[in-house]
C-alpha cells in the first residue's frame, strides 16, 4: 500500500525550531529553486516577488544577491522564522531588496494582480488544505506573471522517505533528520498537486518532476507594460 499523506504541525515558530531550520543544509535545493525563479523573472525589469512561505528568507537572498533589482516581499506567519530570516538578510546587505512581514499566505491582504512572480518553495507540504494559499497566490499575481512552486514529493514508502533522508541528510543531527522525514511524510504528489491546481483555476500549469524528491511547477512571467 501506497504511503498516505501524514499532516505535520503547520506552523514552526519557537527560536529552536527557526535557528535548527535555518542550520539545516538544503543549499543544493534553494540555489536551483533561486536559479529557476531568475530565469523566469528574465523578460521582467526591476521585477517585483512575494514569496509565501519564506522561512529565513534563504531563497530571497540568494536571488536578490544574484539580482539586486529585484524587490522581494518575503511573507510567513511565523515571527521567529522571520526574525531569523530578517538576521540573515541584513549579514548580506539586502535590506533595500527584501523585506519581510508576518502574513498567513492563505490570507495576505496584499494588492490583487500585482506581483511579477509569485514564489513558494516547500512550503504545501505544511499545510493541511494547501488550496487556499493557491488561490491567494493566483490573486495577487498578475495574471501574465510568473509562477514558481516547488516543494518535496511524498515517497511511495516509509522505508524510501527514510532512505532519501539518509542520503540527503547524513550530516544532520537526527531531529533534523526527522523533521526532513516528517516533511516527506506530509508532502503531496503529483496528482494531487495537479487536481488542487485544476480546482484553484492553475490546471493550465503543469507538475513536472524535477529532482529524486522535488517536483516543480513553473511559468515564466511576460514583459509588462509602464506603470
Amino acid at each position: 500500500m501506497k504511503l498516505a499523506r501524514i499532516l505535520e504541525p503547520e506552523l514552526m515558530d519557537t527560536e529552536d525550531d527557526a535557528l535548527e531550520y535555518h542550520a539545516m543544509d538544503f543549499s543544493e535545493a534553494d540555489g536551483e529553486c533561486a536559479r529557476i525563479a531568475l530565469e523566469l523573472l528574465a523578460a521582467v525589469e526591476r521585477p517585483t516577488v512575494v514569496d509565501f512561505g519564506t522561512g529565513t528568507a534563504k531563497v530571497p537572498v540568494l536571488m536578490a544577491t544574484a539580482r539586486p533589482d529585484l524587490r522581494v516581499l518575503a511573507i510567513d506567519p511565523a515571527k521567529e522564522m522571520l526574525r531569523v530570516a530578517s538576521a540573515h538578510i541584513a549579514e548580506h546587505g539586502l535590506e533595500d531588496v527584501i523585506s519581510t512581514a508576518a502574513l498567513d499566505g492563505r490570507a495576505t491582504g496584499l494588492p490583487a494582480a500585482h506581483y511579477d512572480l509569485v514564489l513558494c518553495n516547500s512550503t504545501m507540504h505544511h499545510l493541511h488544505e494547501p488550496a487556499s494559499l493557491l488561490r491567494e497566490m493566483k490573486r495577487v499575481a498578475r495574471p501574465d506573471g510568473g509562477v514558481l512552486i516547488r516543494d518535496l514529493e511524498r515517497p511511495a514508502t516509509m522505508d524510501d522517505a527514510w532512505a532519501i533522508v539518509k542520503r540527503v541528510a547524513a550530516g544532520d543531527s537526527m531531529n533534523q533528520q526527522q523533521l526532513f522525514f516528517d516533511s516527506l511524510c506530509a508532502s503531496l504528489t503529483r496528482p494531487e498537486m495537479q487536481r488542487l491546481l485544476t480546482d484553484v483555476g492553475w490546471g493550465a500549469l503543469a507538475v513536472e518532476k524535477t529532482s529524486d524528491r522535488h517536483w516543480t511547477v513553473r511559468r515564466a512571467a511576460a514583459p509588462r507594460g509602464r506603470r
